[in-house]
């Protein structure tokens, strides 16, 4: 009998050991509350990708994450650069159990480098599918789901038209290798035409053209759009600028270019688009699975207006969009 206890003693301790030793699951060790490694990749320091990044923070907390309990985040930022991205992507899909891309050109790397069971977060893309990312937004299929930051073009169309109506050619910028400026601002020119006004498309290889083209398009247009491109948006001040002296107004696509001198806009919060990603994180960790969890976006969004651009430019905004951006938008003064 005492062999056998210890025979059955032996087994048990081997068990144990094993167990101890067998690798967790990211849904196990979320589960259990144990600590959670997070990798998180930004293209580039820039106000909106910030947004997004404390917006995933805060998604993953809402759902009973928290750095320093039962979560450890390792943020690498590249700082625009494609080499950067190619390397940090290989060291975060080395050691997490879940990756975070914030902006296409980020979450396109981690595709590349993490192995297919580990699970991809997509934060603010403007077109996963067509970025090659997931199968469609309603069915990712794969690793990878997240959150879509396509802009309402339809109704930043509608305010611009409201304020300039007798506006015949809209000028839209974006950077020629940024994909989602690209499918921004060609979504936006479909609306322009549609309306059956002429949009004038410019591009820039990088934030260094953006002076000479601008002073190319503003003797070309009577008001311009700046869509969501990081390119675009790190030289607003610039486009600004050129555009003032003109008396041409800038309308941006985002709240981050705003108080670099856009007019007015109709805008989704990228800090809501960041917590939603966050929040999707978590229950990714716990065991939903990417493949079925659809793509998630913003539909709700505010008007804001630039004080200081309308008496600058001499333009005045209809009554109703100033009460509305003072009732439930923001107002910069």
């Amino acid at each position: 009998m005492k062999r056998m206890l210890a025979f059955i003693g032996a087994i048990l301790l081997f068990l144990g050991v094993d167990l101890a030793i067998a690798p967790r699951t990211a849904s196990q060790t979320a589960s259990k509350l144990e600590v959670v490694h997070v990798g998180i990749l930004q293209m580039m320091t820039h106000p909106a990708l910030d947004q997004i990044h404390r917006g995933v923070v805060a998604g993953l907390k809402e759902e009973g994450l928290t750095t320093g309990k039962n979560l450890k985040i390792d943020f690498l930022n590249a700082q625009g650069d494609q080499s950067n991205l190619k390397i940090m992507s290989q060291q975060l899909a080395n050691k997490d159990s879940l990756l975070v891309g914030i902006a296409t050109p980020a979450a396109q790397a981690l595709a590349n480098s993490a192995p297919k069971t580990t699970p991809i977060i997509l934060a603010g893309i403007s077109t996963p599918a067509a970025s090659g990312l997931v199968k469609s937004e309603a069915h990712p299929g794969g690793n990878i789901t997240g959150t879509s930051g396509l802009n309402p073009v339809s109704k930043q169309f509608a305010l611009l038209h409201a304020i300039m109506p007798r506006a015949k050619k809209i000028g839209i910028i974006y950077t020629s290798s940024d994909h989602g400026g690209q499918t921004n601002a060609q979504a936006f020119a479909q609306v322009v035409k549609r309306a059956g006004l002429i949009p004038k498309m410019y591009t820039i290889a990088n934030t260094n053209d953006l002076q000479q083209v601008a002073n190319q398009m503003v003797s070309q247009v009577d008001a311009i759009y700046a869509p969501q491109d990081n390119g675009v948006a790190s030289a607003m001040k610039t486009l600004v600028n050129v555009a003032n002296n003109a008396n041409i107004p800038v309308f941006p696509c985002a709240e981050t270019m705003m108080p670099d001198g856009g007019l007015t806009s109709y805008v989704i919060s990228q800090q809501e688009m960041g917590r939603i990603a966050g929040v999707m994180a978590a229950k990714v960790l716990r065991g939903k699975n990417p493949a079925t969890y659809p793509v998630a976006t913003v539909k709700s969004g505010y008007y804001m207006i630039n004080e200081k651009e309308m008496r600058k430019l001499h333009i005045k905004i209809p009554a109703a969009i100033v009460r509305a951006a003072r009732q439930h938008g923001k107002v910069i003064k």
